[in-house]
């Protein structure tokens, strides 16, 4: 025992580690065996065990074994190293774990300042029961790109462009069928159509209109021959109107108010203006509120592209275009026109009281040399030959409008692929089916792009993709009458779609020339936009994309690419009556308009000559564009939709009130209400972005929750003060009526001119002769700052999440 004790504190101070084992073959009879050994044992002392295969032999003494080399110091000094070695390894295990996951992270589109951080490397789970293996997003990207034609395209556009397709004609019921008959030959999950009874407004062949001059005792003279006597504006009001003529620029407000300033009034007479810059309906809707008693509306070669390699519009051609202003029927306002239902008798307050014509340049010019009065400004100077551009007065006139009202079939064509996740989440895609004359650009373009689109999603099908979010395209009818199908569906289902529909991207007007790219969207799209065209490549810029393009003329591409959505748009009742974010993206000239849209020189060979042989290119780049914005918003986990955009819109507007603060206060009045409404707002917005970013986005569950909150932001802007029937445009930033943003501003500018005013136009619409009205004001005040918290509340989430410091 004293031997063994002795043993024990000897090998403590020679060696202060563990003793390590090592293993050595066993020699002799035991051949075959493995012995372990103290590598600083003792030689010869007694096993203390014996386990076979392998011998354990005790410790032996240090330097017993000769030829050994001593190796205690170096052991002793790795001892001392491991713990620092351990922790060395540790510190980057984790280094490296958290890279990782902010890498992971980085992949959700839920990241960083704008939402939108994309990775290569985000995963598409297949749908269940695919035998495609996880796509990822450059995967979905390369098999669109693969399976998308380009020669289809131009062969579409020149077919659709040759068939007549105006609403309610025998032409449009054939190309309904052929158009639901391609859709149900392609991998779709549903092919329907359904039919509205609208009230559309047509020439009455019996009785055309007429345009006359009058002598000075007020009695009807020579006729003046209406060059192109089919174009028209449906909506206009019928009947005769005399007075003298004015020529009024472009008609718009501005323009009206500047001839009253130079003396010329435009009350009483009628109104010579150009094409472009505003729609018909406004040029009317304004010469209303001016007292004109009816509008001629001409192109006018200034206006339009020109030069020796591009076609310019006939002189003898004038424009079409409706004049109601507002989308939809204009005589079941608010309501859907299914299976001819009787409405109590209503009709839209857009619909104009005085009559609206479309004359050629060739009789505008004829107008034009017979006015006096004083020489129009500079800018006002157009490029008729032999026209002076006076302003007026000149002689008087009489204009006849005979139009006609039919209650009139259309139909509306849908295809759905359904999303295997979030089925009853819909992105929604559209195209205008009919037109007026040739329509090429007009509604050729994005039904060949439609269809191309329906087919190359049905094929991505086929090789294993399937959407999160139901696909849902539709061809529509009636859009040249003020999108009146598409509207007629919006409010046929609008207690569903706002719950529903994520997003409408709008294929009409998408190429209408090639030298730059515009897109009119809800700023909710501003970003994803950014992001697709980083990825398209540039149909007249060879190696460079579309955003290189844009950025090389102008850093700031959203001054250059974004505009808000206007009223003559498809898109614009989904964002501005629904509620449903949407864009509609074009190709266009660099300066001027494309000169034949809505005339009947709307022709595939004008447009071929006008794009100088890249239509095919051009038609190409918009369905790339339209669809990876499908796949990004239908594939997505957490919807791409920029819900902090809304901020900058928000502070942008509210600075154009700051300008009255001082007017306001000096009558006791103030915007600290609706200060606090926007503050809530970006707090909300930087709160749901947080849990975003902090969240698993492998959470199904918490993603949906999200996705239905990011969704929905566009219809917080909604006011929910005002009836959809007495005001559908309920949108607070882009609608009209006295609830918006823009008329609580033109009401403010009332106080700057001492609480009276000139009669004119504003956006909602009531008369500012009335001046400065408190009690209206703070009506205003409440649906704007109400209308706002309320979107703040609304993005906060659950109720005992609200923190208003209001």
């Amino acid at each position: 025992m004293d031997r063994l004790w002795g043993l024990l504190q000897r090998a403590q101070q020679l060696s202060p580690r563990p003793s390590q084992n090592i293993y050595k073959r066993v020699e002799g009879p035991q051949q075959g065996r493995l012995e372990e050994e103290e590598e600083d044992g003792e030689e010869g002392a007694e096993p203390l065990a014996h386990f076979c295969p392998m011998e354990l032999r005790g410790p032996e003494p240090l330097g017993s074994r000769p030829g050994r080399q001593n190796l205690i110091p170096w052991a002793a000094a790795g001892r001392r190293a491991a713990p620092y070695l351990v922790l060395t390894a540790l510190l980057i295990f984790t280094g490296a774990f958290l890279l990782g996951y902010v890498a992971f992270r980085g992949s959700c589109q839920a990241c960083g300042d704008s939402l939108l951080v994309v990775s290569e490397d985000v995963n598409y789970e297949p749908a269940p029961g695919s035998q495609q293996g996880t796509l990822y997003w450059s995967d979905l990207q390369a098999m669109f790109l693969r399976l998308l034609g380009e020669g289809r395209l131009e062969d579409a556009i020149r077919q659709t462009s040759l068939r007549e397709r105006v609403a309610g004609s025998a032409g449009m019921a054939a190309l309904t069928q052929d158009i639901r008959a391609a859709l149900s030959r392609q991998k779709l999950d549903h092919v329907w159509a359904d039919t509205h009874y609208v009230g559309l407004q047509f020439p009455d062949p019996a009785h055309p209109n007429t345009l006359h001059w009058v002598d000075a005792a007020g009695k009807a003279g020579e006729q003046l021959p209406l060059e192109d006597p089919d174009a028209y504006c449906p909506y206009s009001a019928t009947g005769n109107a005399t007075g003298e003529l004015v020529y009024a620029h472009y008609g718009r407000p501005e323009d009206l108010q500047d001839l009253r300033a130079r003396g010329v009034e435009p009350a009483g007479c009628l109104l010579l203006v150009r094409v472009g810059v505003t729609s018909f309906a406004q040029k009317v809707a304004s010469a209303q509120e001016f007292g004109a008693r009816g509008v001629l509306i001409y192109p006018d070669p200034e206006d339009f592209s020109q030069g020796p390699h591009k076609p310019g519009l006939s002189s003898h051609q004038a424009v079409y275009g409706h004049v109601h202003l507002g989308t939809g029927d204009p005589y079941t306002p608010g309501f859907p026109s299914f299976n001819q239902t009787q409405f109590p008798p209503v009709e839209s307050s857009g619909l104009p009281s005085i009559p609206a014509q479309p004359i050629s340049a060739d009789i505008a010019s004829r107008l034009l040399r017979k006015l006096k009065g004083p020489v129009a400004p500079q800018e006002w100077q157009g490029r008729l030959p032999g026209s002076p551009y006076r302003l007026g007065p000149g002689p008087g006139l009489q204009l006849g409008v005979n139009n006609h009202r039919a209650s009139t079939p259309i139909s509306n064509i849908f295809g759905c692929i359904e999303g295997f996740s979030e089925p009853d989440h819909y992105v929604v895609i559209g195209a205008q089916r009919d037109a007026w004359g040739p329509g090429a650009a007009k509604s050729a373009v994005g039904t060949a792009i439609l269809l191309e689109l329906v087919r190359t999603f049905s094929s991505m099908v086929s090789n294993g993709f399937r959407p999160r979010r139901s696909l849902l395209f539709i061809s529509w009818d009636g859009g040249d009458f003020g999108s009146v199908g598409s509207t007629e569906w919006l409010e046929g289902y609008l207690s569903v779609l706002h719950l529903k529909a994520v997003a409408y991207v709008s294929l009409d007007n998408a190429v209408l020339g090639d030298d730059k790219f515009q897109a009119k969207t809800s700023p909710l799209l501003i970003s994803l936009i950014e992001n697709i065209l980083k990825q398209v490549d540039s149909p007249n810029h060879s190696e460079q994309t579309i955003y290189e393009q844009v950025v090389f003329t102008n850093p700031s591409w959203d001054a250059e690419v974004i505009r808000p959505l206007p009223m003559d748009s498809s898109a614009y009742s989904f964002t501005a009556f629904v509620g449903v974010p949407a864009v509609e993206f074009s190709f266009m000239e660099d300066d001027q308009a494309y000169p034949f849209l809505h005339t009947k020189e709307d022709t595939y060979e004008n447009l071929h000559k006008m794009l100088r042989g890249r239509l095919p290119a051009v038609a190409q780049a918009v369905a790339q564009l339209a669809g990876q914005l499908l796949i990004r918003l239908s594939h997505d986990h957490l919807l791409p939709l920029d819900f902090g955009r809304y901020g900058d819109v928000v502070l942008r507007h509210i600075g154009s009130l700051n300008e009255y603060s001082g007017d306001l206060k000096a009558r006791g009045l103030t915007l600290q209400w609706v200060y606090s409404a926007r503050g809530d707002f970006f707090r909300a917005a930087e709160k749901l972005r947080q849990e975003i970013y902090s969240s698993e986005p492998g959470d199904e569950r918490l993603m949906r929750m999200y996705n239905v909150r990011i969704m929905r932001v566009e219809f917080y802007f909604l006011s929910q003060y005002v009836s959809p029937a007495d005001s559908p445009f309920r949108h607070i930033f882009l609608g009209r009526g006295d609830h918006t943003l823009g008329a609580l501003l033109d009401h403010l500018r009332l106080l700057r001119i001492n609480g009276t005013g000139a009669p004119g136009a504003t956006s909602s619409g009531v008369a500012p002769s009335l001046g400065f009205q408190e009690s209206r004001f703070r009506r205003q005040l409440a649906l704007l700052t109400w209308t706002l918290q309320g979107a703040a509340n609304a993005l906060s989430g659950d109720v005992w999440n609200i923190d208003n410091n209001f």
